[in-house]
């Protein structure tokens, strides 16, 4: 039993330190735990929208003071492919004698020749109610000019739905100006291989970032839109028995009726065609429709808190500590303290009381003083036997100090 005690008390320590360090390691590792719910609301506010045009610069506003200065920068121009870019663009080439400015101010590049809203936005509802430029800010992103709708800005109420589906959120119907679209003269980053918007939906509080976060919205050749045509006549089906269809009420369709019709000319009808042909290209080509809405008035809340706290770490090194070596904060205090207290006695105060401690006088100097000096009694000591020496002074012999004597009671 007396071989196996230090051993034991060994092993247990090490494994006590082991576990406690892949606790402190854990802990420093700084891990999350993430909780996703899901709750409902009555009335939610409505996000901002952000649009930007994919192309950031219109083709007819391009003048040569432009590409002088941010032809290198924004389109990748060489100061000798000006001229070839402006036929390009069909534009007339620069006159003779032309001297750039002194000064050229990007965001006025941008506010020139940008995408204007008031040509983009063909319509615009909110919940059924009629919107406009005016309900939309002017930002700038690395796409060039964007706007914002329900951003905010400068004081504005924000607006906020009580219901979800179709109708209850922004449409909007955007013409996006091919035509005015630059040509692909190199690529660089600025230069536009797609056609259509880029549209983001973040809070109020989230700044843009569409060329990252944004998704890309693109006419739709597949569904048109409603398009005019020439004349004001209702068009109907052949089978309706309608006055405007080609048979007459209570006609079987596989029988003929005698009509008359006033033919238009050849020419006029090929014209009318090709008319209404390039009506539908350039809206296949140009018109998009943008619905955003809320499907369900419910939203999720994200939040990441801390794995392990510091009051899980001590716990932990506490259930290890009772666990491996039957010891508490206490103890572990109380034989600090004492290792302190055997520090002090054996080494600081055995230098300090020899250094502090009188000379004993002898016992030669003691018989050589006079008669007036003071004289000590000493007792006389008989060979009898010693008393007994109580138990008391047998425990302050062995343990000089009270907190040795509790240390060893302790243990």
């Amino acid at each position: 039993r007396g071989g196996l005690g230090p051993p034991a008390v060994l092993l247990a320590l090490a494994t006590f330190l082991y576990q406690v360090a892949g606790r402190v390691r854990y802990y420093g590792e700084f891990h999350h735990e993430t909780a996703l719910e899901e709750r409902e609301s009555r009335r939610l506010t409505f996000p901002a929208v952000t649009l930007c045009n994919v192309n950031p610069l219109r083709r007819s506003r391009l003048t040569p003071n432009d590409l002088h200065w941010a032809g290198p920068a924004l389109l990748g121009l060489e100061p000798a492919e000006h001229a070839a870019y402006l036929r390009a663009l069909g534009r007339p080439p620069a006159p003779p004698g032309f001297m750039p400015s002194p000064t050229f101010d990007v965001a006025r590049l941008y506010a020139r020749a940008g995408h204007a809203l008031e040509d983009m936005l063909l319509d615009c509802r909110y919940r059924g109610w009629p919107c406009g430029p005016e309900n939309f800010t002017t930002i700038f992103t690395r796409m060039g000019q964007c706007y914002t709708f329900n951003s905010g800005a400068d004081g504005a109420e924000l607006l906020s739905t009580p219901k979800g589906g179709m109708g209850n959120g922004l449409e909007v119907m955007l013409d996006v100006q091919q035509e005015e679209y630059l040509p692909v003269w190199r690529d660089v980053e600025e230069t536009p291989f797609e056609v259509g918007v880029r549209v983001q939906i973040h809070t109020q509080e989230e700044p843009p970032l569409i060329d990252q976060l944004g998704f890309g919205a693109a006419p739709c050749p597949a569904a048109p839109p409603p398009a005019t045509w020439p004349g004001n006549t209702t068009a109907a089906r052949p089978t309706s028995r309608e006055p405007g269809g080609a048979l007459e009420a209570g006609v079987p369709p596989g029988l003929g009726t005698p009509a008359t019709q006033r033919s238009p000319a050849p020419g006029a009808l090929a014209a009318g065609t090709r008319g209404v042909q390039q009506t539908l290209s350039s809206s296949r080509e140009n018109v998009l429709v943008l619905d955003i809405f809320f499907e369900a008035l419910n939203y999720e809340t994200v939040e990441q808190k801390k794995a392990y706290e510091m009051s899980e770490l001590l716990g932990d090194i506490g259930g290890q500590m009772g666990l491996f070596i039957g010891a508490s904060l206490l103890t572990i205090l109380e034989i600090l303290d004492y290792l302190c207290e055997v520090f002090w006695d054996r080494v600081l105060g055995r230098r300090f009381w020899n250094r502090k401690r009188p000379q004993r006088p002898s016992s030669a100097n003691l018989l050589q003083e006079g008669p007036g000096s003071h004289r000590t009694q000493v007792p006389h000591l008989s060979p009898g036997p010693r008393p007994p020496t109580p138990c008391s002074a047998v425990a302050k012999t062995l343990s000089a100090s009270h907190r040795t004597c509790y240390l060893v009671t302790r243990l």
